[in-house]
């Protein structure tokens, strides 16, 4: 009667390989830490990925700002740290009451700028209605004269006067890409102060060109960067960027694309 072989055991490559495969798993996620709700990294994050949303949703009447952070995690590699975190958002329109929540991950590698973002949100206006708001300020904005060079909005005491609320939603558009550029994961944050030398047209196939100085407050350091941005909108098509900024004595220039209303 024939012995039965045993199955033969891994060998020496297979056994090399499997240890390879540990190593390298091990070595993708070095630290995965829960971070505090309220710390600075996770606001950061938060921050950084509206900036993005609102950048390529290109939809000033669903424009989106940070409410509250709800919880998130920090996976932390060799080239950079990515970021977990989600959060409550809220209208920027204080007419409109509606809440909503986000999960995003934020990648920051070597303290560079441009974080890299995956985010999902929950809708705020259905897409009719959202249509409907962006066209409506889109009419305002064709039949509206450009103001004075010299106009600041908001104006020197913080008033908003309400027949220039129109190009200050649409601004919020090149101002989210621009603090999105310029994030990175040890970076203050930025806020907008105002807009002013604001030029407009309206381009022969329908897009309403918008050129106009920023001055983008830096909360850290309380600088004042100075930035001019030139927007190109429709709120049907992809939407695009430019923006040339003095910071520090330094200069920054930069470019990119939305996706319209596609990307929501």
């Amino acid at each position: 009667m024939l012995a039965r072989r045993r199955p033969a055991g891994p060998g020496p490559t297979a056994l090399l390989l499997v240890a390879l495969l540990a190593a390298e798993a091990r070595a993708s996620w070095l630290i995965r830490r829960p971070l505090s709700p309220s710390g600075p990294e996770l606001r950061q994050a938060a921050r950084a990925a509206l900036h993005f949303f609102n950048y390529r949703a290109a939809s000033p009447s669903t424009v989106r700002v940070l409410k509250e952070v709800l919880n998130g995690t920090a996976l932390i590699r060799e080239e950079g740290e990515n970021i977990k975190v989600a959060f409550s958002i809220e209208s920027y329109r204080t007419e409109n009451s509606q809440l909503g929540t986000c999960s995003a991950l934020v990648g920051f590698k070597d303290h560079k700028s441009r974080p890299t973002v995956n985010i999902s949100c929950t809708p705020l206006l259905d897409q009719k209605e959202r249509k409907k708001e962006d066209y409506k300020l889109y009419k305002q904005i064709k039949q509206l004269e450009t103001p004075p060079f010299e106009t600041t909005i908001p104006g020197k005491l913080g008033d908003m006067d309400p027949s220039l609320q129109p190009l200050w939603e649409l601004a919020m558009i090149g101002n989210s890409f621009l603090m999105w550029e310029k994030t990175t994961s040890t970076s203050s944050y930025y806020y907008v102060q105002q807009i002013t030398n604001i030029k407009k047209w309206i381009r022969p196939d329908d897009f309403i060109i918008l050129h106009y100085r920023l001055l983008l407050h830096e909360f850290r350091t309380q600088e004042i960067i100075s930035c001019h941005l030139h927007l190109v909108w429709h709120p049907e098509k992809p939407s695009k960027t430019q923006y040339h900024c003095q910071d520090s004595g330094t200069q920054e220039n930069g470019s990119g694309n939305s996706e319209g209303s596609g990307f929501l």
